[in-house]
C-alpha cells in the first residue's frame, strides 16, 4: 500500500494540513513566548491562587538561574515529585531553560520504584514537597545518587485560609524538612533577587525529558523526549484543538502533570495556548464537578475511568458541561458505551484520541469538528505518518483493512530508550528513508484513513490457537449496563494455553449474578472469546492517571 498512500487526506478536517508545522523551538520557550503576548493573564488558578504569565516567567528565570548556580545545566537530570501545583510548573520550565533534562516521577510509586529510577536515569537532582507521600522516599538518596533535593510546602501554594486548614487538618500529610548539606528550599531559591542570568542556548535536538513507560508490561524504561519532540507535539494538539482565541481558553487539569498524557495535553498544549491552567491536585469526582461549575473550562483532557465517573454520577441533560467546546479522551481504550453515555448526558461530544509515552505523546485523534467515529482513535496528527506491520512478517506492510502491529512516524517520536540500545534496535526501522517505531498496538488502518486499535500485542490472548483481543471482551462488558468497570487478561490453561478472566465492578444496586452475565455475553461474543473466569470485585487497581492498573490483576 506504501507508495505515499495516505488514506487519512480525504477526509481531514479542512482547517489542518497535514504537511504543515511550524519550525521547532526550545520546549521552555512555549511560556517566554506566551508570558510576552499576554503577560497579565491569569496563567495558573490553583484552588483560588492565581498567578499570571508574568509572574510565571519572572519565578521560571529566578529558579533556573539559582539552579544553575548550584552547578545544574546541560548535561544535568533533575527529578519532579509532586502533585498538580504551580511549583511542579515552575520546576519544569527552570529545568529547561537552564538545558537540563527533566525527569518526571510518580508520587505513587514505591520506595524501590523511584529509587530505581533515580539510579536508571542517573537523577542527580529531585525538586518535590514535604509530604510523607514524598519527601521519606528520595531522602535515602541525598549524598549517593543525589547531589540536591529542593523541597517546598503544599501550603505555600495555597490561598492563606486554605494553607491554615491544610496545615492544621492534614499536619500529619507533612513531614519536617531537614537542616542538612544539600537541602535547599525551594521559597528561597524562587525569591525575586534582581534581572535572571544567562541562560545557554538550547538545541531542539537536546533532551527536553526523560518519561519512563508505566512498566505494566514489564520494566519501565525512560523514553527520551527531545524539545523539538515537546514543542512540536504541543503545536500539532494546538492545531488539532483550535478552539479558543489564543490567551482565551481554559484548561481544567485533572490529570497529573507527571505522566506525558497531561504534561502535554494540559500544561504545555495550555501554556503555548495562553490559555488559564485549573490545577487538581489528584481526582476527586466531587471536587471536579464543583470546578467545572465555578471554572467555566473549555476543554477537558481526561482518562475513559474519568468519564465514566462523571457521566454515571450526573443527571441527564446536565447543563455543567455548557461551556467545555471539547472533551478528550486517551490513556486507555474509550469503551463505546462510556462515550455514549458521557454524550447523551452532557450534550459534550468526547473526542477519543491516541498516544504513547515514546511519541510525546500524541499521534492520532478524532477531529474536532468533522467525523467522530466511535471506537477510532481518528486521524493521524499533522506530518505523522502510519505503518501497519504485518504480525508474522516484520516490516512488511498488510494490504489496508488488515491488522498488524501500529508503527508510526512523525516528528513527536522519540529519540530512543535512555542507556538501552538493544531495545532501541527492536522498536525502530527504516521505510523509504523514513524511521518508523513500533508501538505495539495491534490496529486497522481503513479505507477511510480512520484507525481502529484493536488490542496490545503484549496483552494478546492465545487459545487453542485462535487470537482473542481482550478490548473485544471489554467492549461487551460496558454493553451491559450494570457494569462500572472491567478488565480482561489472560490465565494459563493447562489444555488451552491461554484462557480469558473478566474482571468487574458492579453499581451499588445491582443484582446482577455471574450466571446472567455469562448469559448476556454469550450473545455479544464468538463462543472462543467467552471468559471461562469471571471475578467480580468492589473496585479495580488503577494507575494514577486513572487507568485500570491489569499488571496487578495478573
Amino acid at each position: 500500500m506504501r507508495a505515499d498512500a495516505k488514506p487519512w487526506l480525504k477526509n481531514y478536517p479542512e482547517a489542518i494540513q497535514w504537511d504543515y508545522l511550524p519550525e521547532p523551538k526550545p520546549a521552555h520557550e512555549m511560556l517566554s513566548q506566551t508570558a510576552a503576548k499576554f503577560p497579565e493573564h491569569r496563567a495558573i488558578n490553583f484552588l483560588g491562587t492565581y498567578v499570571t504569565y508574568a509572574e510565571l516567567d519572572r519565578q521560571v528565570g529566578t529558579l533556573a538561574t539559582s539552579l544553575m548556580e548550584m552547578g545544574i545545566g546541560k548535561g544535568s537530570h533533575v527529578g519532579i515529585l509532586m502533585p498538580n501545583c504551580p511549583q511542579f510548573i515552575v520546576s519544569y520550565y527552570a529545568i529547561l531553560k537552564t538545558g537540563a533534562t527533566v525527569v518526571n516521577y510518580s508520587p505513587l510509586y514505591s520506595a524501590d520504584e523511584i529509587g530505581f529510577q533515580i539510579q536508571d536515569s542517573n537523577t542527580t537532582s529531585i525538586i518535590t514537597l514535604n509530604l510523607t507521600l514524598l519527601l521519606p522516599k528520595v531522602m535515602p538518596y541525598l549524598g549517593k545518587e543525589l547531589e540536591h533535593i529542593i523541597i517546598d510546602t503544599l501550603p505555600a501554594a495555597l490561598p492563606p485560609l486554605k494553607a491554615l486548614a491544610f496545615s492544621i487538618f492534614k499536619g500529619k500529610e507533612q513531614t519536617r524538612i531537614p537542616d542538612k548539606p544539600g537541602i535547599y528550599r525551594f521559597s528561597s531559591l524562587t525569591e525575586n533577587r534582581g534581572s535572571a542570568g544567562n541562560f545557554p542556548e538550547v538545541s531542539t535536538a537536546d533532551t527536553a525529558v526523560i518519561q519512563y513507560t508505566g512498566g505494566t508490561t514489564g520494566t519501565p524504561k525512560g523514553a527520551m523526549l527531545s524539545h523539538a519532540n515537546i514543542y512540536l507535539n504541543a503545536e500539532q494538539c494546538s492545531l488539532w484543538c483550535n478552539i479558543d482565541p489564543p490567551g482565551q481558553g481554559i484548561t481544567l487539569c485533572a490529570l497529573p502533570f507527571f505522566h506525558v498524557f497531561a504534561m502535554t495535553t494540559c500544561m504545555n498544549y495550555g501554556i503555548l495556548r495562553g490559555s488559564t491552567l485549573v490545577l487538581v491536585p489528584k481526582f476527586n469526582l466531587k471536587q471536579v464537578l464543583h470546578l467545572i461549575k465555578k471554572t467555566r473550562p473549555t476543554i477537558m483532557p481526561g482518562v475513559p475511568t474519568m468519564f465514566n465517573a462523571i457521566a454515571r454520577h450526573i443527571p441527564k441533560n446536565s447543563h455543567l458541561f455548557n461551556s467545555l467546546k471539547a472533551c478528550i479522551s486517551g490513556g486507555a481504550p474509550l469503551p463505546e458505551a462510556v462515550k455514549q453515555q458521557f454524550e447523551s448526558k452532557t450534550h459534550c461530544t468526547l473526542i477519543e484520541g491516541y498516544g504513547l509515552t515514546e511519541a510525546s505523546p500524541v499521534i492520532a485523534a478524532n477531529p474536532i469538528s468533522g467525523k467522530n467515529l466511535a471506537g477510532s482513535i481518528g486521524l493521524p496528527f499533522p506530518q505523522t505518518d502510519i505503518f501497519i506491520e504485518d504480525l508474522e512478517n516484520p516490516e512488511k506492510e498488510v494490504e489496508q483493512g488488515e491488522r498488524g502491529n501500529l508503527c508510526v512516524s512523525g516528528p513527536q517520536i522519540m529519540q530512543g530508550y535512555y542507556n538501552n540500545a538493544e531495545e532501541n534496535k527492536q522498536i525502530f526501522f527504516d521505510v523509504d528513508g523514513k524511521r518508523f517505531m513500533r508501538t505495539g498496538d495491534v490496529a486497522i488502518l481503513e479505507d477511510s484513513g480512520y484507525i481502529r486499535i484493536v488490542d496490545r500485542l503484549k496483552e494478546l490472548i492465545i487459545s487453542g490457537g485462535f487470537n482473542i483481543y481482550p478490548r473485544t471482551i471489554e467492549e461487551a462488558l460496558y454493553q451491559i449496563e450494570d457494569i462500572t468497570d472491567a478488565a480482561v487478561i489472560g490465565i494459563d490453561d493447562d489444555y488451552l494455553g491461554q484462557v480469558p478472566k473478566a474482571f468487574i465492578v458492579l453499581n451499588e444496586s445491582s443484582q446482577l449474578k455471574k450466571e446472567e452475565i455469562f448469559s448476556m455475553l454469550s450473545t455479544k461474543l464468538g463462543k472462543h472469546e467467552q471468559p471461562r473466569h469471571l471475578e467480580i470485585r468492589n473496585s479495580l487497581p488503577k494507575t494514577m492517571i486513572g487507568k485500570i492498573d491489569k499488571k496487578q490483576l495478573l
